[in-house]
């Protein structure tokens, strides 16, 4: 698990600065995109990004409601980064495994694009009961791949530089939160993208 991390870490600390115009930055434009275009904001909504990066879709949900942004990132750089860009919002260096927000304190989580990089994602949905309001909503947009490429991709994914470990089919995002207490609301799918949408009971 420290390895995944360590990985994530040096190789979103090394984009940093750039990472609009890196290929990761751009790669992950439709992924915001469809997750903006779907979720749900009550005006005020505390709103958590896990694997923020330099908060760019925090800014892009805020131009749609006024909400209180918060965010989580492995990458130091990132979060310094997300902080410029955003001074009106609070970040933190962490990984998703133990999230350094209180119990119930935010309405809505969201990951983009970076699920696949979590080592322990039985962890990060426990931390995400915790961290939730009853009620509470978290949607996930991540690659979306048949059963045959996930099949033909997972095991060489570990061996990647930048921290990759898995892709998931939607049921098996579900089926990982429905063991602590969660209930699926919504699965979108378009272009390779997945977001799935799941509430806190």
């Amino acid at each position: 698990m420290k390895d995944f991390n360590a990985k994530s870490k040096a190789a979103y600390n090394k984009i940093a600065d750039d990472y609009d115009n890196s290929f990761d930055g751009k790669f992950t434009q439709k992924f915001k995109r469809l997750l903006a275009a779907n979720i749900i904001l009550e005006k005020n909504n505390s709103v958590l990004d896990v694997a923020c990066g330099n908060g760019s879709l925090l800014a892009m949900l805020s131009k749609q409601k006024n909400l209180n942004g918060f965010g989580v990132d492995i990458s130091d750089r990132m979060i310094q980064n997300a902080v410029r860009n955003n001074p009106n919002m609070e970040f933190q260096v962490a990984g998703c495994e133990v999230i350094p927000f209180e119990d119930n304190s935010m309405d809505i989580m969201i990951v983009c694009a970076a699920y696949h990089h979590f080592p322990d994602v039985k962890s990060f949905a426990r931390e995400a009961k915790r961290v939730l309001k009853t009620n509470g909503v978290i949607y996930i947009a991540e690659v979306y791949l048949n059963t045959f490429l996930r099949l033909v991709c997972n095991p060489f994914l570990p061996f990647s530089n930048a921290g990759d470990v898995k892709f998931y089919s939607p049921n098996q995002i579900v089926e990982n939160f429905h063991s602590f207490g969660f209930e699926k609301t919504n699965v979108i799918i378009s272009n390779g993208v997945q977001v799935v949408s799941m509430q806190k009971k």
